[in-house]
């Protein structure tokens, strides 16, 4: 089978790490080949700080993906989350040496490559450069402005920030369990990809990915990314409170959760009770679902309200920022009971839950279109693009190294050239992070 025609997503969660292998079939969409899932275990809200216990357990998931689609991974596309991510918003511009040349790829370069000048906090690196809109000589919201005249080129950006030491211990982590640094990409944006049409994007929409150690946030709005936000508590934290709340070990504590766990008190009645063996020889403990679902209630009620703050910060009571498609909820933990209801009735919002299955294929197993496998199929996807990327450009390389004139001639001719898409930072930021590596050994 032809090797470049398949990625791999590696999601290194607090809760699980999965390796999933796709590939895009005559259709476009991702088949899934196989998966890979195991217990994470030296990852702190998204954070390693266990690198020994991390190898292992991408070990182990790689080793299951691979039995399971019999294929060797060599190359991964890495996920980046966890409570050291932070966005800004910045605005930059450069005045053009010639008004007389139209704008090209290289002037966007030129500001981009300027914002990534900005002075951070020690340890801390500019992981994205977004543009939001631009400006030319004074004219605003201008989407695509290569082609363009103008002297004066401005931009806004969303600009995300990462701590360096967590992106190097990640790209150790995956080179240290045998694989090569595909490329690295922020989870939010991966779980967007995954499960949010472009209808949405273009309405204005809030994702929220509510994962084991961290609850992500990103808003679109005009089909272009306006806000991320990291808060550094998930469905990990509600298992903690039931842990102590009802004074029982981790492992009932994330059972009762799964099965008999609601966000809303009202739906138990008071006789409804559920009973939990003793350790050792003990009586079995007796635990009413009331109690249980006001636990949980209590938790995700803080988790949620500060995910909404977020949203405020990005100005969504705003007219020309109102998010007419609402939130999309995904990650493991949006498949708690009644917590739609819970979301729309604190926000006011229309929610619904996110599912990754628009972008796979017809035939894929039911469950790896769970909400649980949205960030890894979205990682699956940026592998893909990637690699038509990197296709493309080779295309365009041998043309250009073969000297043959490109006469475009009529609009398919057009459709069909290939077009250098401009390096995304993240790139350049993969090679960075393997130089960096190849250096430490």
């Amino acid at each position: 089978m032809d090797k470049h025609n398949i990625s791999v997503g590696l999601d290194i969660g607090t809760t699980k790490i999965v390796a999933m292998i796709g590939r895009k079939n005559e259709y476009g969409k991702v088949e899934i080949l196989g998966v890979g899932k195991s217990k994470s275990m030296g990852v702190h809200r998204g954070v390693v700080n266990n690198i020994t216990q991390t190898i292992q357990s991408i070990q182990q998931a790689v080793q299951e993906a691979e039995a399971a689609a019999s294929e060797k991974i060599e190359e991964v596309t890495v996920g980046i989350a966890g409570q050291h991510i932070r966005s800004l918003q910045h605005s930059d511009y450069v005045t053009r040496a010639n008004s007389e040349l139209v704008i090209d790829e290289d002037d966007i370069d030129r500001l981009i490559n300027q914002v990534h000048k900005l002075v951070m906090l020690p340890g801390e690196e500019i992981i994205h450069v977004l543009p939001q809109e631009f400006k030319i000589d004074g004219q605003g919201e201008i989407k695509e402005p290569v082609g363009m005249y103008g002297g004066r080129l401005e931009a806004n950006f969303h600009v995300v920030v990462g701590q360096v030491s967590s992106i190097r211990n990640i790209g150790r982590c995956v080179k240290s369990s045998g694989l090569q640094l595909e490329g690295i990409t922020l989870e939010p944006l991966a779980s967007a990809n995954a499960v949010l049409s472009q209808e949405e994007k273009e309405a204005g929409v809030a994702l929220i990915d509510i994962g084991g150690g961290t609850t992500d946030l990103a808003v679109f709005k005009d089909g272009i990314i306006r806000h991320t936000a990291v808060i550094p508590f998930g469905g990990n934290v509600i298992t903690e409170d039931i842990k102590e709340g009802c004074s029982i070990i981790e492992k009932q504590a994330e059972l009762l959760k799964m099965k008999f766990g609601s966000a809303w008190p009202g739906e138990n009645k008071d006789n409804e009770i559920v009973s939990i063996p003793g350790l050792r020889g003990r009586e079995p403990k007796e635990i009413t679902l009331k109690n249980l679902s006001k636990i949980i209630h209590a938790r995700v009620v803080e988790i949620i309200e500060q995910v909404y703050v977020e949203i405020k910060n990005y100005g969504h009571e705003e007219q020309k920022k109102k998010l007419i498609a609402g939130i999309v909820l995904t990650g493991g933990g949006s498949q708690l009971k009644h917590l739609k209801q819970l979301v729309e009735y604190i926000t006011g919002m229309d929610t619904r839950i996110g599912y990754p299955n628009e972008h796979l294929a017809g035939d894929s197993d039911e469950d790896i279109a769970s909400p649980l496998y949205a960030t890894a199929v979205g990682l699956v996807m940026d592998g893909l693009k990637r690699q038509d990327r990197k296709k493309a450009e080779e295309v365009l390389e041998d043309v250009i190294d073969a000297d043959e004139e490109l006469t475009l001639e009529t609009e398919e001719d057009i459709i069909q050239a290939p077009i250098k898409e401009r390096r995304s930072f993240l790139d350049k930021l993969t090679e960075r992070v393997k130089d960096f590596l190849d250096n430490a050994e």
